[in-house]
């Protein structure tokens, strides 16, 4: 009876070991004491009042309960809503591309992700990680876009070539601990053996101790066991024509393009978003279906029924419409004066009479 009490215990502090290096902690999977929880169980109203209310988000699949600042809003309603509130903060997120051409489109996803941590880590760096071979592949991000496109000072923005991936691993690792650093991007070509199960469990775990993200991109590669709670699948999208008063414009290409699949996370079903980066807002659009957006016009209309009535081809109001059109002779030329012009000024003393004048 002993042995099977020690055996129950050992057992449940593996599992405690393993809820810590994942990211679920047991005091995770129960909710702050300070949360007003009592209403659904008919607590009393005086209950009520010593525990105020807070604002909870609530994972989807039901194991925990985390802050609203916890995770990173990606701005588009229906992915953070498919995520669960957005990608974690303190965590290990993976980026895929299933093919190396995708590269660029998997670098540009995750330089718009920092631009968003930017925004609340105003000042810190960034610090980007890849062996020689990556960067040979791939190149370097191109430091004037950096700011035009991302907002990103291209002192903001630091590499860290290694020569191995175990040097790269071990470089990541030691930068996932610095609160120094706004996030840590760790590119890898392909499926190496090297990064396995425990090597992202490391990473995983120092990521949640400083409590920044860390966005592992992976180039050509295929999906395999690992820690990272969230897995996008992103690839380019094609670029639509760029949107102006007259429409779309023939022969011109729009904002860049992502399509993004969520291929693994705790909190999300799958799902697959095409999603453009705005570089003017710094923020993500979803692009829209036809019916889709037929729907959203029509909601705007009901939310705001008042006509809106388009400018004219000079960039001038429309005029209103006119009345009772009267003609005035030319000066010089004999005309007979009608009885109901009697009344009405010789030409040549006002000059606007020479044209036609609006009437009523």
């Amino acid at each position: 009876m002993a042995m099977t009490a020690v055996a129950r215990e050992t057992v449940f502090a593996l599992r405690r070991q393993i809820a810590k290096i994942e990211g679920t902690l047991p005091e995770r999977l129960q909710a702050p004491a300070a949360a007003n929880l009592d209403a659904d169980f008919g607590a009393d109203a005086a209950a009520k009042t010593r525990a105020p209310a807070m604002d909870l988000t609530l994972v989807r699949r039901g194991i925990a309960v985390a802050s609203p600042d916890a995770f990173l809003s990606t701005g588009v309603e229906r992915l953070d809503a498919a995520l669960g509130g957005g990608l974690p903060k303190a965590a290990l997120s993976e980026i895929h591309g299933t093919q190396t051409r995708d590269a660029g489109a998997v670098a540009g996803f995750a330089l718009s992700l920092t631009s968003l941590i930017l925004k609340q880590a105003q000042g810190l760096p960034v610090l980007w990680i890849g062996t020689s071979e990556i960067f040979r592949e791939a190149g370097f991000p191109y430091a004037r876009g950096l700011h035009a496109s991302f907002g990103i000072e291209p002192e903001q923005l630091l590499f860290s070539e290694a020569p191995r991936l175990v040097d790269a691993l071990w470089v990541a690792e030691e930068a996932a601990r610095m609160t120094a650093l706004a996030a840590v991007i760790l590119e890898i070509r392909g499926n190496p053996q090297r990064l396995d199960l425990t090597a992202t469990r490391r990473l995983h775990a120092r990521t949640q101790g400083a409590g920044r993200p860390v966005f592992l991109l992976r180039q050509a590669a295929g999906p395999e066991p690992t820690a990272a709670p969230v897995r996008l699948i992103v690839a380019s999208a094609p670029a639509v024509p760029r949107a102006t008063i007259a429409g779309p414009l023939a022969g011109s290409i729009g904002r860049p393009a992502f399509t993004v699949t969520i291929g693994k996370s705790r909190t999300a079903l799958p799902g697959q978003f095409t999603l453009e980066w705005n570089p003017d807002e710094r923020a993500f659009d979803e692009r829209w279906g036809d019916e889709r957006r037929a729907e959203a016009r029509r909601k705007e209309r009901a939310a705001d029924p008042v006509p809106v009535a388009s400018l004219s081809g000079g960039g001038k109001d429309p005029a209103a419409a006119s009345g009772a059109v009267l003609a005035f002779p030319a000066v010089g030329s004999p005309v007979a004066i009608s009885p109901t012009a009697r009344d009405q000024p010789p030409p040549g003393q006002r000059a606007a009479h020479l044209g036609p004048r609006r009437a009523g």
